[in-house]
């Protein structure tokens, strides 16, 4: 009997030990090409190696990315058309910007017309390069022209232009979109400026030439000092006030507003014109200041718009408020 039982221990022991080698032999590494790679029971000494690599899957997902960017394109291409097509629309439906954008069209299809045409009567076997380049030069001719035939004509066409393009840059810096701006606000400007500061200033650097007619080296200071005090406060006021009769306020309104608006607008000045001036008195001729001073008017009446109808639209919120109290005020004790 113990020679059985150690006969029969050793084919126990000796059929484990070959079931646990083919057990060995059979293990294979598994490893999978996925966003996470794995590696899975790697022995030793491993005996076979299947590899799992789904190719066909990677295809699949980069022509999924390739149809999912085209097709971002086309929607981003449409989305564009689409929008060209509201905006246009919009203007088309809407009357005051479809009327905007006529005045902006017409003004500038005659503005660049007028001036590129100014030869169109010698224009015969002329090359495009000679009608661009001979068309600045001619238009400064007409301009000169006209100043002798009717200067005071010619500046106050030339100031009005500028005052209502200066109130149409003022409405676009105060957030208004570009074809959404106040017809009569611009008209307002542009008849002060074509009606009065034209005229005003062409005898006035008249007027100036013959208070100062040295010609020392202190007479262009004293000219931009004369101009930053007397004519400045004579124009600021001028401009002020007339647009406010303009928009039919009350003349109460109009005196308050330039109180409260005076020494802040004198002083603004003060930052812009001397610099512009030391050029105008020290260099322009007399008869052609006021196109120079005109330029840099664009700049200034954008000043000058904003603070005059910022004054007023704040006045007439504060009624408006105002107005409103009292007509709670007044319901509540009928209530």
């Amino acid at each position: 009997m113990p020679a059985l039982n150690n006969f029969a221990t050793h084919i126990l022991s000796s059929s484990s030990k070959r079931s646990l080698q083919e057990s060995r032999k059979t293990q294979t590494l598994s490893i999978n090409f996925s966003p996470t790679f794995t590696i899975q029971n790697i022995p030793k000494t491993p005996s076979r190696i299947s590899f799992v690599c789904p190719i066909n899957a990677v295809k699949e997902d980069k022509e999924a990315e390739a149809n999912q960017e085209n097709e971002k394109k086309e929607s981003n291409g449409t989305e564009i058309e689409d929008k060209i097509k509201n905006s246009f629309l919009s203007i088309l439906l809407d009357k005051d910007r479809f009327f905007n954008a006529s005045i902006v069209l017409g003004a500038g299809t005659l503005a660049i017309t007028r001036l590129l045409t100014i030869d169109h009567e010698y224009w015969h076997g002329w090359t495009l390069y000679e009608i661009l380049r001979y068309a600045p030069e001619h238009n400064w001719i007409a301009y000169e022209e006209a100043l002798k035939a009717n200067p005071v004509l010619a500046k106050m066409a030339i100031s009005g232009i500028v005052y209502s393009v200066g109130d149409w840059i003022a409405q676009c810096y105060e957030g208004k979109p570009l074809l959404e701006f106040d017809r009569t606000r611009m008209f307002r400007s542009g008849l002060v400026g074509f009606s009065l500061h034209g005229s005003l200033s062409h005898y006035y650097y008249q007027f100036c030439e013959a208070l100062f007619p040295s010609n020392d080296w202190w007479v262009v200071p004293a000219k931009v000092a004369f101009d930053q005090t007397i004519w400045s406060s004579i124009w600021n006021s001028i401009y002020f006030v007339v647009l406010g009769f303009l928009r039919l306020e009350s003349a109460s309104n109009i005196f308050g507003e330039l109180k409260a608006t005076f020494w802040p607008m004198l002083t603004a000045g003060w930052k812009l014109w001397p610099f512009a001036h030391l050029i105008t008195y020290g260099i322009i001729p007399l008869e052609q200041r006021l196109l120079w001073v005109d330029c840099v008017e664009l700049v200034w009446v954008t000043i000058l718009s904003t603070y005059s109808n910022e004054k007023s639209e704040a006045r007439i919120s504060e009624e408006l408020s105002e107005a409103k109290s009292d007509s709670s005020s007044s319901k509540l004790p009928e209530d």
